[in-house]
């Protein structure tokens, strides 16, 4: 089983703090402040707040004038609060990807030179690897979302080993993302705090940063993402967060898209992971509305991408019903998605790995 396939004890984090924009009804104060003094430091609550008065928003239109205490909120609608650690926070945060470096190549094949590579996700330089195909482009670009790998032995470019240079094999760009904490990335003292939501960040900017590259390789209007078990609930969240910003997705045997099933797996019966977030975010049991806020599952209303997911009936890391379900609920919002099973196959894939391939490059060559 490669590396990036086990899922250890923090397989299942995968959420960051969205900020909060303006909100003028006083009643939710005492709630908010109740909510962000409990989970923050008291520094950040007080610059919270300083940033609501001050009069910035995210918002492209300005409030008319009040009277009352303007107070920041995520919410499009004056009714609503979000948790700051929720996808729905997320979705009304500003997330930028910019300069894109290519490094001189570190390797070659017949078909493709291997370059390293950084970009700015927000405020955070993230490193990975960039395989380019020879010849005249421009190439349809895929950016790659790994697997759990412990980051004390993680190095750029670690997982998704087999999929990197099949894909730059068939013609594509392929930009292994490292995510911050990893490799050369930036660190984010908050990643765990936020439950790491942050890679669902940097993988949206990715995409953004290769856009705004101007790179003469790079077909901006083609641009997919491929993701594996970690890295597919990273796909999961970007789908809902960020529609439209890759042409296509693809998921290996994802993790779930119900937060709740990720925790009951790698947390719940591990205090040293699981009580921590019992304690800041408390139970599934007893927020269930926190954790309906973390789980992809209830915002695949916002998909506008074609998805395929593949999976093997003998995962026992990921379960396959957790695919199915996804599927499922897709399906039933009419979305364009695709679940392939393979019999007997386990999380890493074996025998049907190349099959799973063919079928995946035919997918992005019908949709990117």
């Amino acid at each position: 089983m490669a590396l990036d396939d086990i899922p250890l004890n923090s397989e299942f984090f995968g959420i960051s703090v969205g900020i909060i924009q303006e909100n003028a009804i006083a009643q939710e104060v005492t709630y908010l402040l109740t909510m962000l003094l409990k989970r923050f430091p008291l520094v950040l609550v007080a610059a919270l707040l300083v940033a609501g008065c001050s009069g910035q928003t995210e918002s492209a239109s300005s409030p008319a004038p009040s009277n009352e205490t303007s107070l920041p909120t995520a919410s499009a609608s004056p009714e609503e609060v979000f948790d700051p650690v929720s996808l729905p926070a997320l979705m009304q945060t500003e997330i930028t990807g910019t300069d894109l470096v290519v490094g001189d190549a570190i390797g070659s094949t017949a078909k493709y030179t291997r370059h390293p590579v950084t970009y700015k996700a927000n405020e955070f330089t993230i490193s990975g690897i960039m395989n380019i195909p020879k010849g005249e482009g421009p190439f349809p670009t895929l950016v790659l979302g790994h697997g759990y790998i412990d980051t004390d032995i993680y190095t750029s470019g670690r997982g998704l080993k087999r999929e990197q240079d099949y894909l730059a094999n068939q013609g594509y760009i392929v930009l292994h993302t490292d995510y911050r904490n990893h490799a050369g990335s930036d660190d984010d003292p908050n990643i765990d705090s936020t439950l790491r939501l942050g890679y669902t960040i940097d993988v949206i900017a990715a995409a953004r940063a290769l856009r705004a590259a101007g790179l003469p390789q790079v077909d901006t209007e083609k641009i997919g993402y491929l993701g594996r078990s970690m890295g597919g609930g990273i796909g999961y969240n970007v789908a809902t967060v960020a529609p439209n910003e890759y042409d296509a997705i693809i998921l290996y045997a994802p993790v779930s898209a119900n937060y709740v099933d990720n925790f009951n797996k790698w947390g719940r019966n591990m205090p040293a992971v699981g009580n921590p977030i019992i304690e800041r975010f408390g139970s599934p049991e007893d927020t269930p509305e926190f954790w309906a806020g973390i789980s992809a599952e209830n915002y695949f209303d916002k998909i506008d991408d074609p998805i395929m997911i593949h999976h093997g009936s003998a995962d026992d890391t990921c379960q396959l019903a957790w695919s199915e379900r996804a599927a499922d609920q897709m399906q039933a919002l009419d979305k364009d998605v695709t679940l392939h099973v393979y019999e007997g196959e386990q999380h890493a894939f074996g025998p049907q790995w190349e099959l799973s391939m063919q079928r995946s490059v035919e997918f992005f060559k019908q949709n990117l």
